[in-house]
């Protein structure tokens, strides 16, 4: 019968082997990663994307021969987002709902569009 010293001698020795496995595992893991990266041309950027924009569309690596791409890319800079900046309503429903054209299409555009309708029947129409 197993005492509670020998129990926690057990679990002490299953710690250390799961960190040494943990340790050699990791840097292993990583370099698959790092390579997996390069080759696809993935950035961090793309590994923290926006959720709500669906699914990337995959890049070509543009040939850059010898240098990271992942490093080049997170390095380099970006546009500026311009999330949160306002614009004009494009399109105008029935009951005087208004959308811009950007995210997800609202619910009352959705339910019109699947009753037969086109984006393009609620178009603000500049005038001009």
């Amino acid at each position: 019968m197993s005492t509670l010293i020998d129990i926690q001698a057990q679990i002490k020795k299953l710690q250390k082997q799961e960190s040494d496995i943990k340790s050699k595992d990791f840097d292993r893991t990583r370099l698959d990663i790092l390579e997996k990266m390069q080759a696809f041309g993935i950035t961090l950027k793309d590994l923290q994307g926006d959720q709500t924009r669906g699914p990337k569309v995959p890049r070509s690596n543009n040939g850059a021969a010898g240098k990271s791409t992942a490093t080049k890319k997170i390095s380099g800079g970006s546009k500026k987002s311009r999330a949160g900046i306002p614009v004009a309503a494009k399109y105008r429903g029935p009951q005087g709902e208004s959308w811009s054209g950007r995210g997800l299409m609202p619910r009352w555009l959705k339910a019109l569009t699947a009753d037969g309708k086109t984006k393009d029947d609620f178009e603000i129409k500049s005038e001009g």
